[in-house]
């Protein structure tokens, strides 16, 4: 993990092909089993894979509170990378890029936050909440390929 500008950035690496960790993005029910931290679920209300389309849902948190999401994808590159803009509370764009390590992917999470007061008032929070984002994400292309 490391920081900068109004940006948190997280890597990791899986031992799955690019395809497969592309699918896990591009797929609602994929994506709702581990996008969040730990403890969180999803229902999706819309989720239109796409540039300039609409993923709507509610995170529901370990303690019952929900979360409403908007958010509207910018850029899919198919293999490479996904951009994202979340609208609803704090603003800030997610970029996932995939970068094939001969048959291994190195994931990248930037997330930039339009407004610095914003950022640092999550900062320390979302750190973390990224870090087991991609835990959840590792443990779902596992499954993928067991």
């Amino acid at each position: 993990m490391t920081m900068g500008k109004n940006e948190l950035i997280s890597t990791r690496e899986f031992d799955v092909p690019r395809e497969l960790v592309f699918r896990a993005w591009t797929t609602p029910d994929l994506l709702a089993r581990w996008w969040g931290p730990h403890g969180f679920t999803n229902t999706f209300h819309e989720c239109d894979i796409r540039p300039g389309g609409a993923w709507r849902f509610t995170m529901h948190g370990p303690d019952g509170t929900d979360y409403p999401n908007h958010n509207v994808f910018v850029e899919i590159v198919p293999f490479e990378r996904i951009v994202l803009d979340h609208l609803s509370g704090h603003e800030f764009r997610v970029m996932g890029t995939f970068e094939n390590l001969e048959g291994r992917t190195k994931v990248t999470f930037r997330q930039l936050f339009k407004l610095t007061e914003e950022f640092e008032q999550v900062k320390a929070f979302c750190m973390e909440a990224n870090e087991q984002n991609l835990d959840r994400l590792g443990r779902v292309l596992e499954e993928m390929t067991s």
